[in-house]
């Protein structure tokens, strides 16, 4: 994914005499045709445009130079453009941030040096797309379930009952770090399930680390979106077989943010 590359613009707007930029969103064949209803980033958001070199096309807008990047919603607007785009055609998504002075630059910074690369990549992912397989423990269940496994969590819990807290502190650590230590080996485990369950499909996997301290399972896959459904039926057995103790969400189409890698403009 590319690398932020803000530059100065130098072009002018002729009707506001703003100082504009070109802000690009990702990479995308060249008859792809934008619909002017969809905005993206800045505040009024700009309006999704191509620029287009030989078999690829950049999705861009314009924005003011003066005003900073960076805020929830730009971010929502960048990840939303994408993810639009990748339910519908083949898109190599760029890293938010990616600034370049004018379209000019879009081309000879990027598309020029890098078409057949671009190309090549659009026409493999063609018909793919990235889903996310997310799931969190219930914190009442999981607790429940490893206290009811081991004996050390047993006993733990039985010394700090109805007991102050600063008379069981040690308890109260051991306690903790126990809980820890077994989800995480209980995330290793389901995460394992689920790998398996999806590369049945015959779908490329990528295991993200945990962002939350009780985080089962946390997937990205690049599939057919001819075979979301299939996806779907996944998701839905480990959700049957993990029962109220996982809260299971399959998110996609998305676009391929795991599994491409593209060359910043001017690189």
């Amino acid at each position: 994914m590319a690398q932020a590359a803000t530059r100065e613009a130098d072009r002018s707007d002729q009707e506001t005499g703003a100082r504009t930029a070109i802000y690009i969103y990702g990479i995308v064949p060249s008859d792809v045709e934008t619909d002017d209803e969809v905005k993206g980033i800045g505040d009024p958001p700009g309006t999704i445009e191509t620029v287009r070199h030989g078999d690829i096309a950049a999705l861009v807008s314009e924005i003011p130079v003066d005003r900073p990047l960076g805020t929830p919603d730009d971010l929502t607007a960048h990840a939303r453009i994408l993810d639009a785009s990748a339910g519908e055609v083949p898109v190599l998504p760029l890293r938010f941030g990616a600034v370049v002075t004018d379209r000019d630059a879009v081309t000879d910074e990027l598309l020029a040096d890098h078409h057949d690369e671009f190309a090549a990549a659009l026409t493999e992912l063609e018909g793919q797309a990235q889903y996310i397989l997310k799931g969190r423990y219930d914190e009442r269940a999981i607790i429940s379930e490893i206290i009811e496994e081991s004996s050390d969590a047993q006993r733990l819990r039985d010394a700090i009952r109805d007991k102050p807290e600063e008379a069981t502190r040690n308890e109260r650590l051991a306690l903790g770090e126990l809980i820890a230590n077994t989800i995480a080996a209980k995330r290793e485990a389901d995460t394992g399930s689920a790998v398996r369950a999806l590369e049945e499909l015959g779908v490329d996997v990528v295991v993200r680390e945990a962002t939350h301290e009780r985080d089962a399972v946390y997937l990205a896959c690049l599939a057919n979106v001819a075979e979301q459904r299939e996806l779907e039926q996944v998701a839905d057995d480990l959700a049957t077989q993990w029962g109220e103790r996982v809260d299971l969400k399959l998110l996609g189409p998305l676009a391929p943010y795991d599994f491409v890698h593209t060359t910043r403009p001017g690189g």
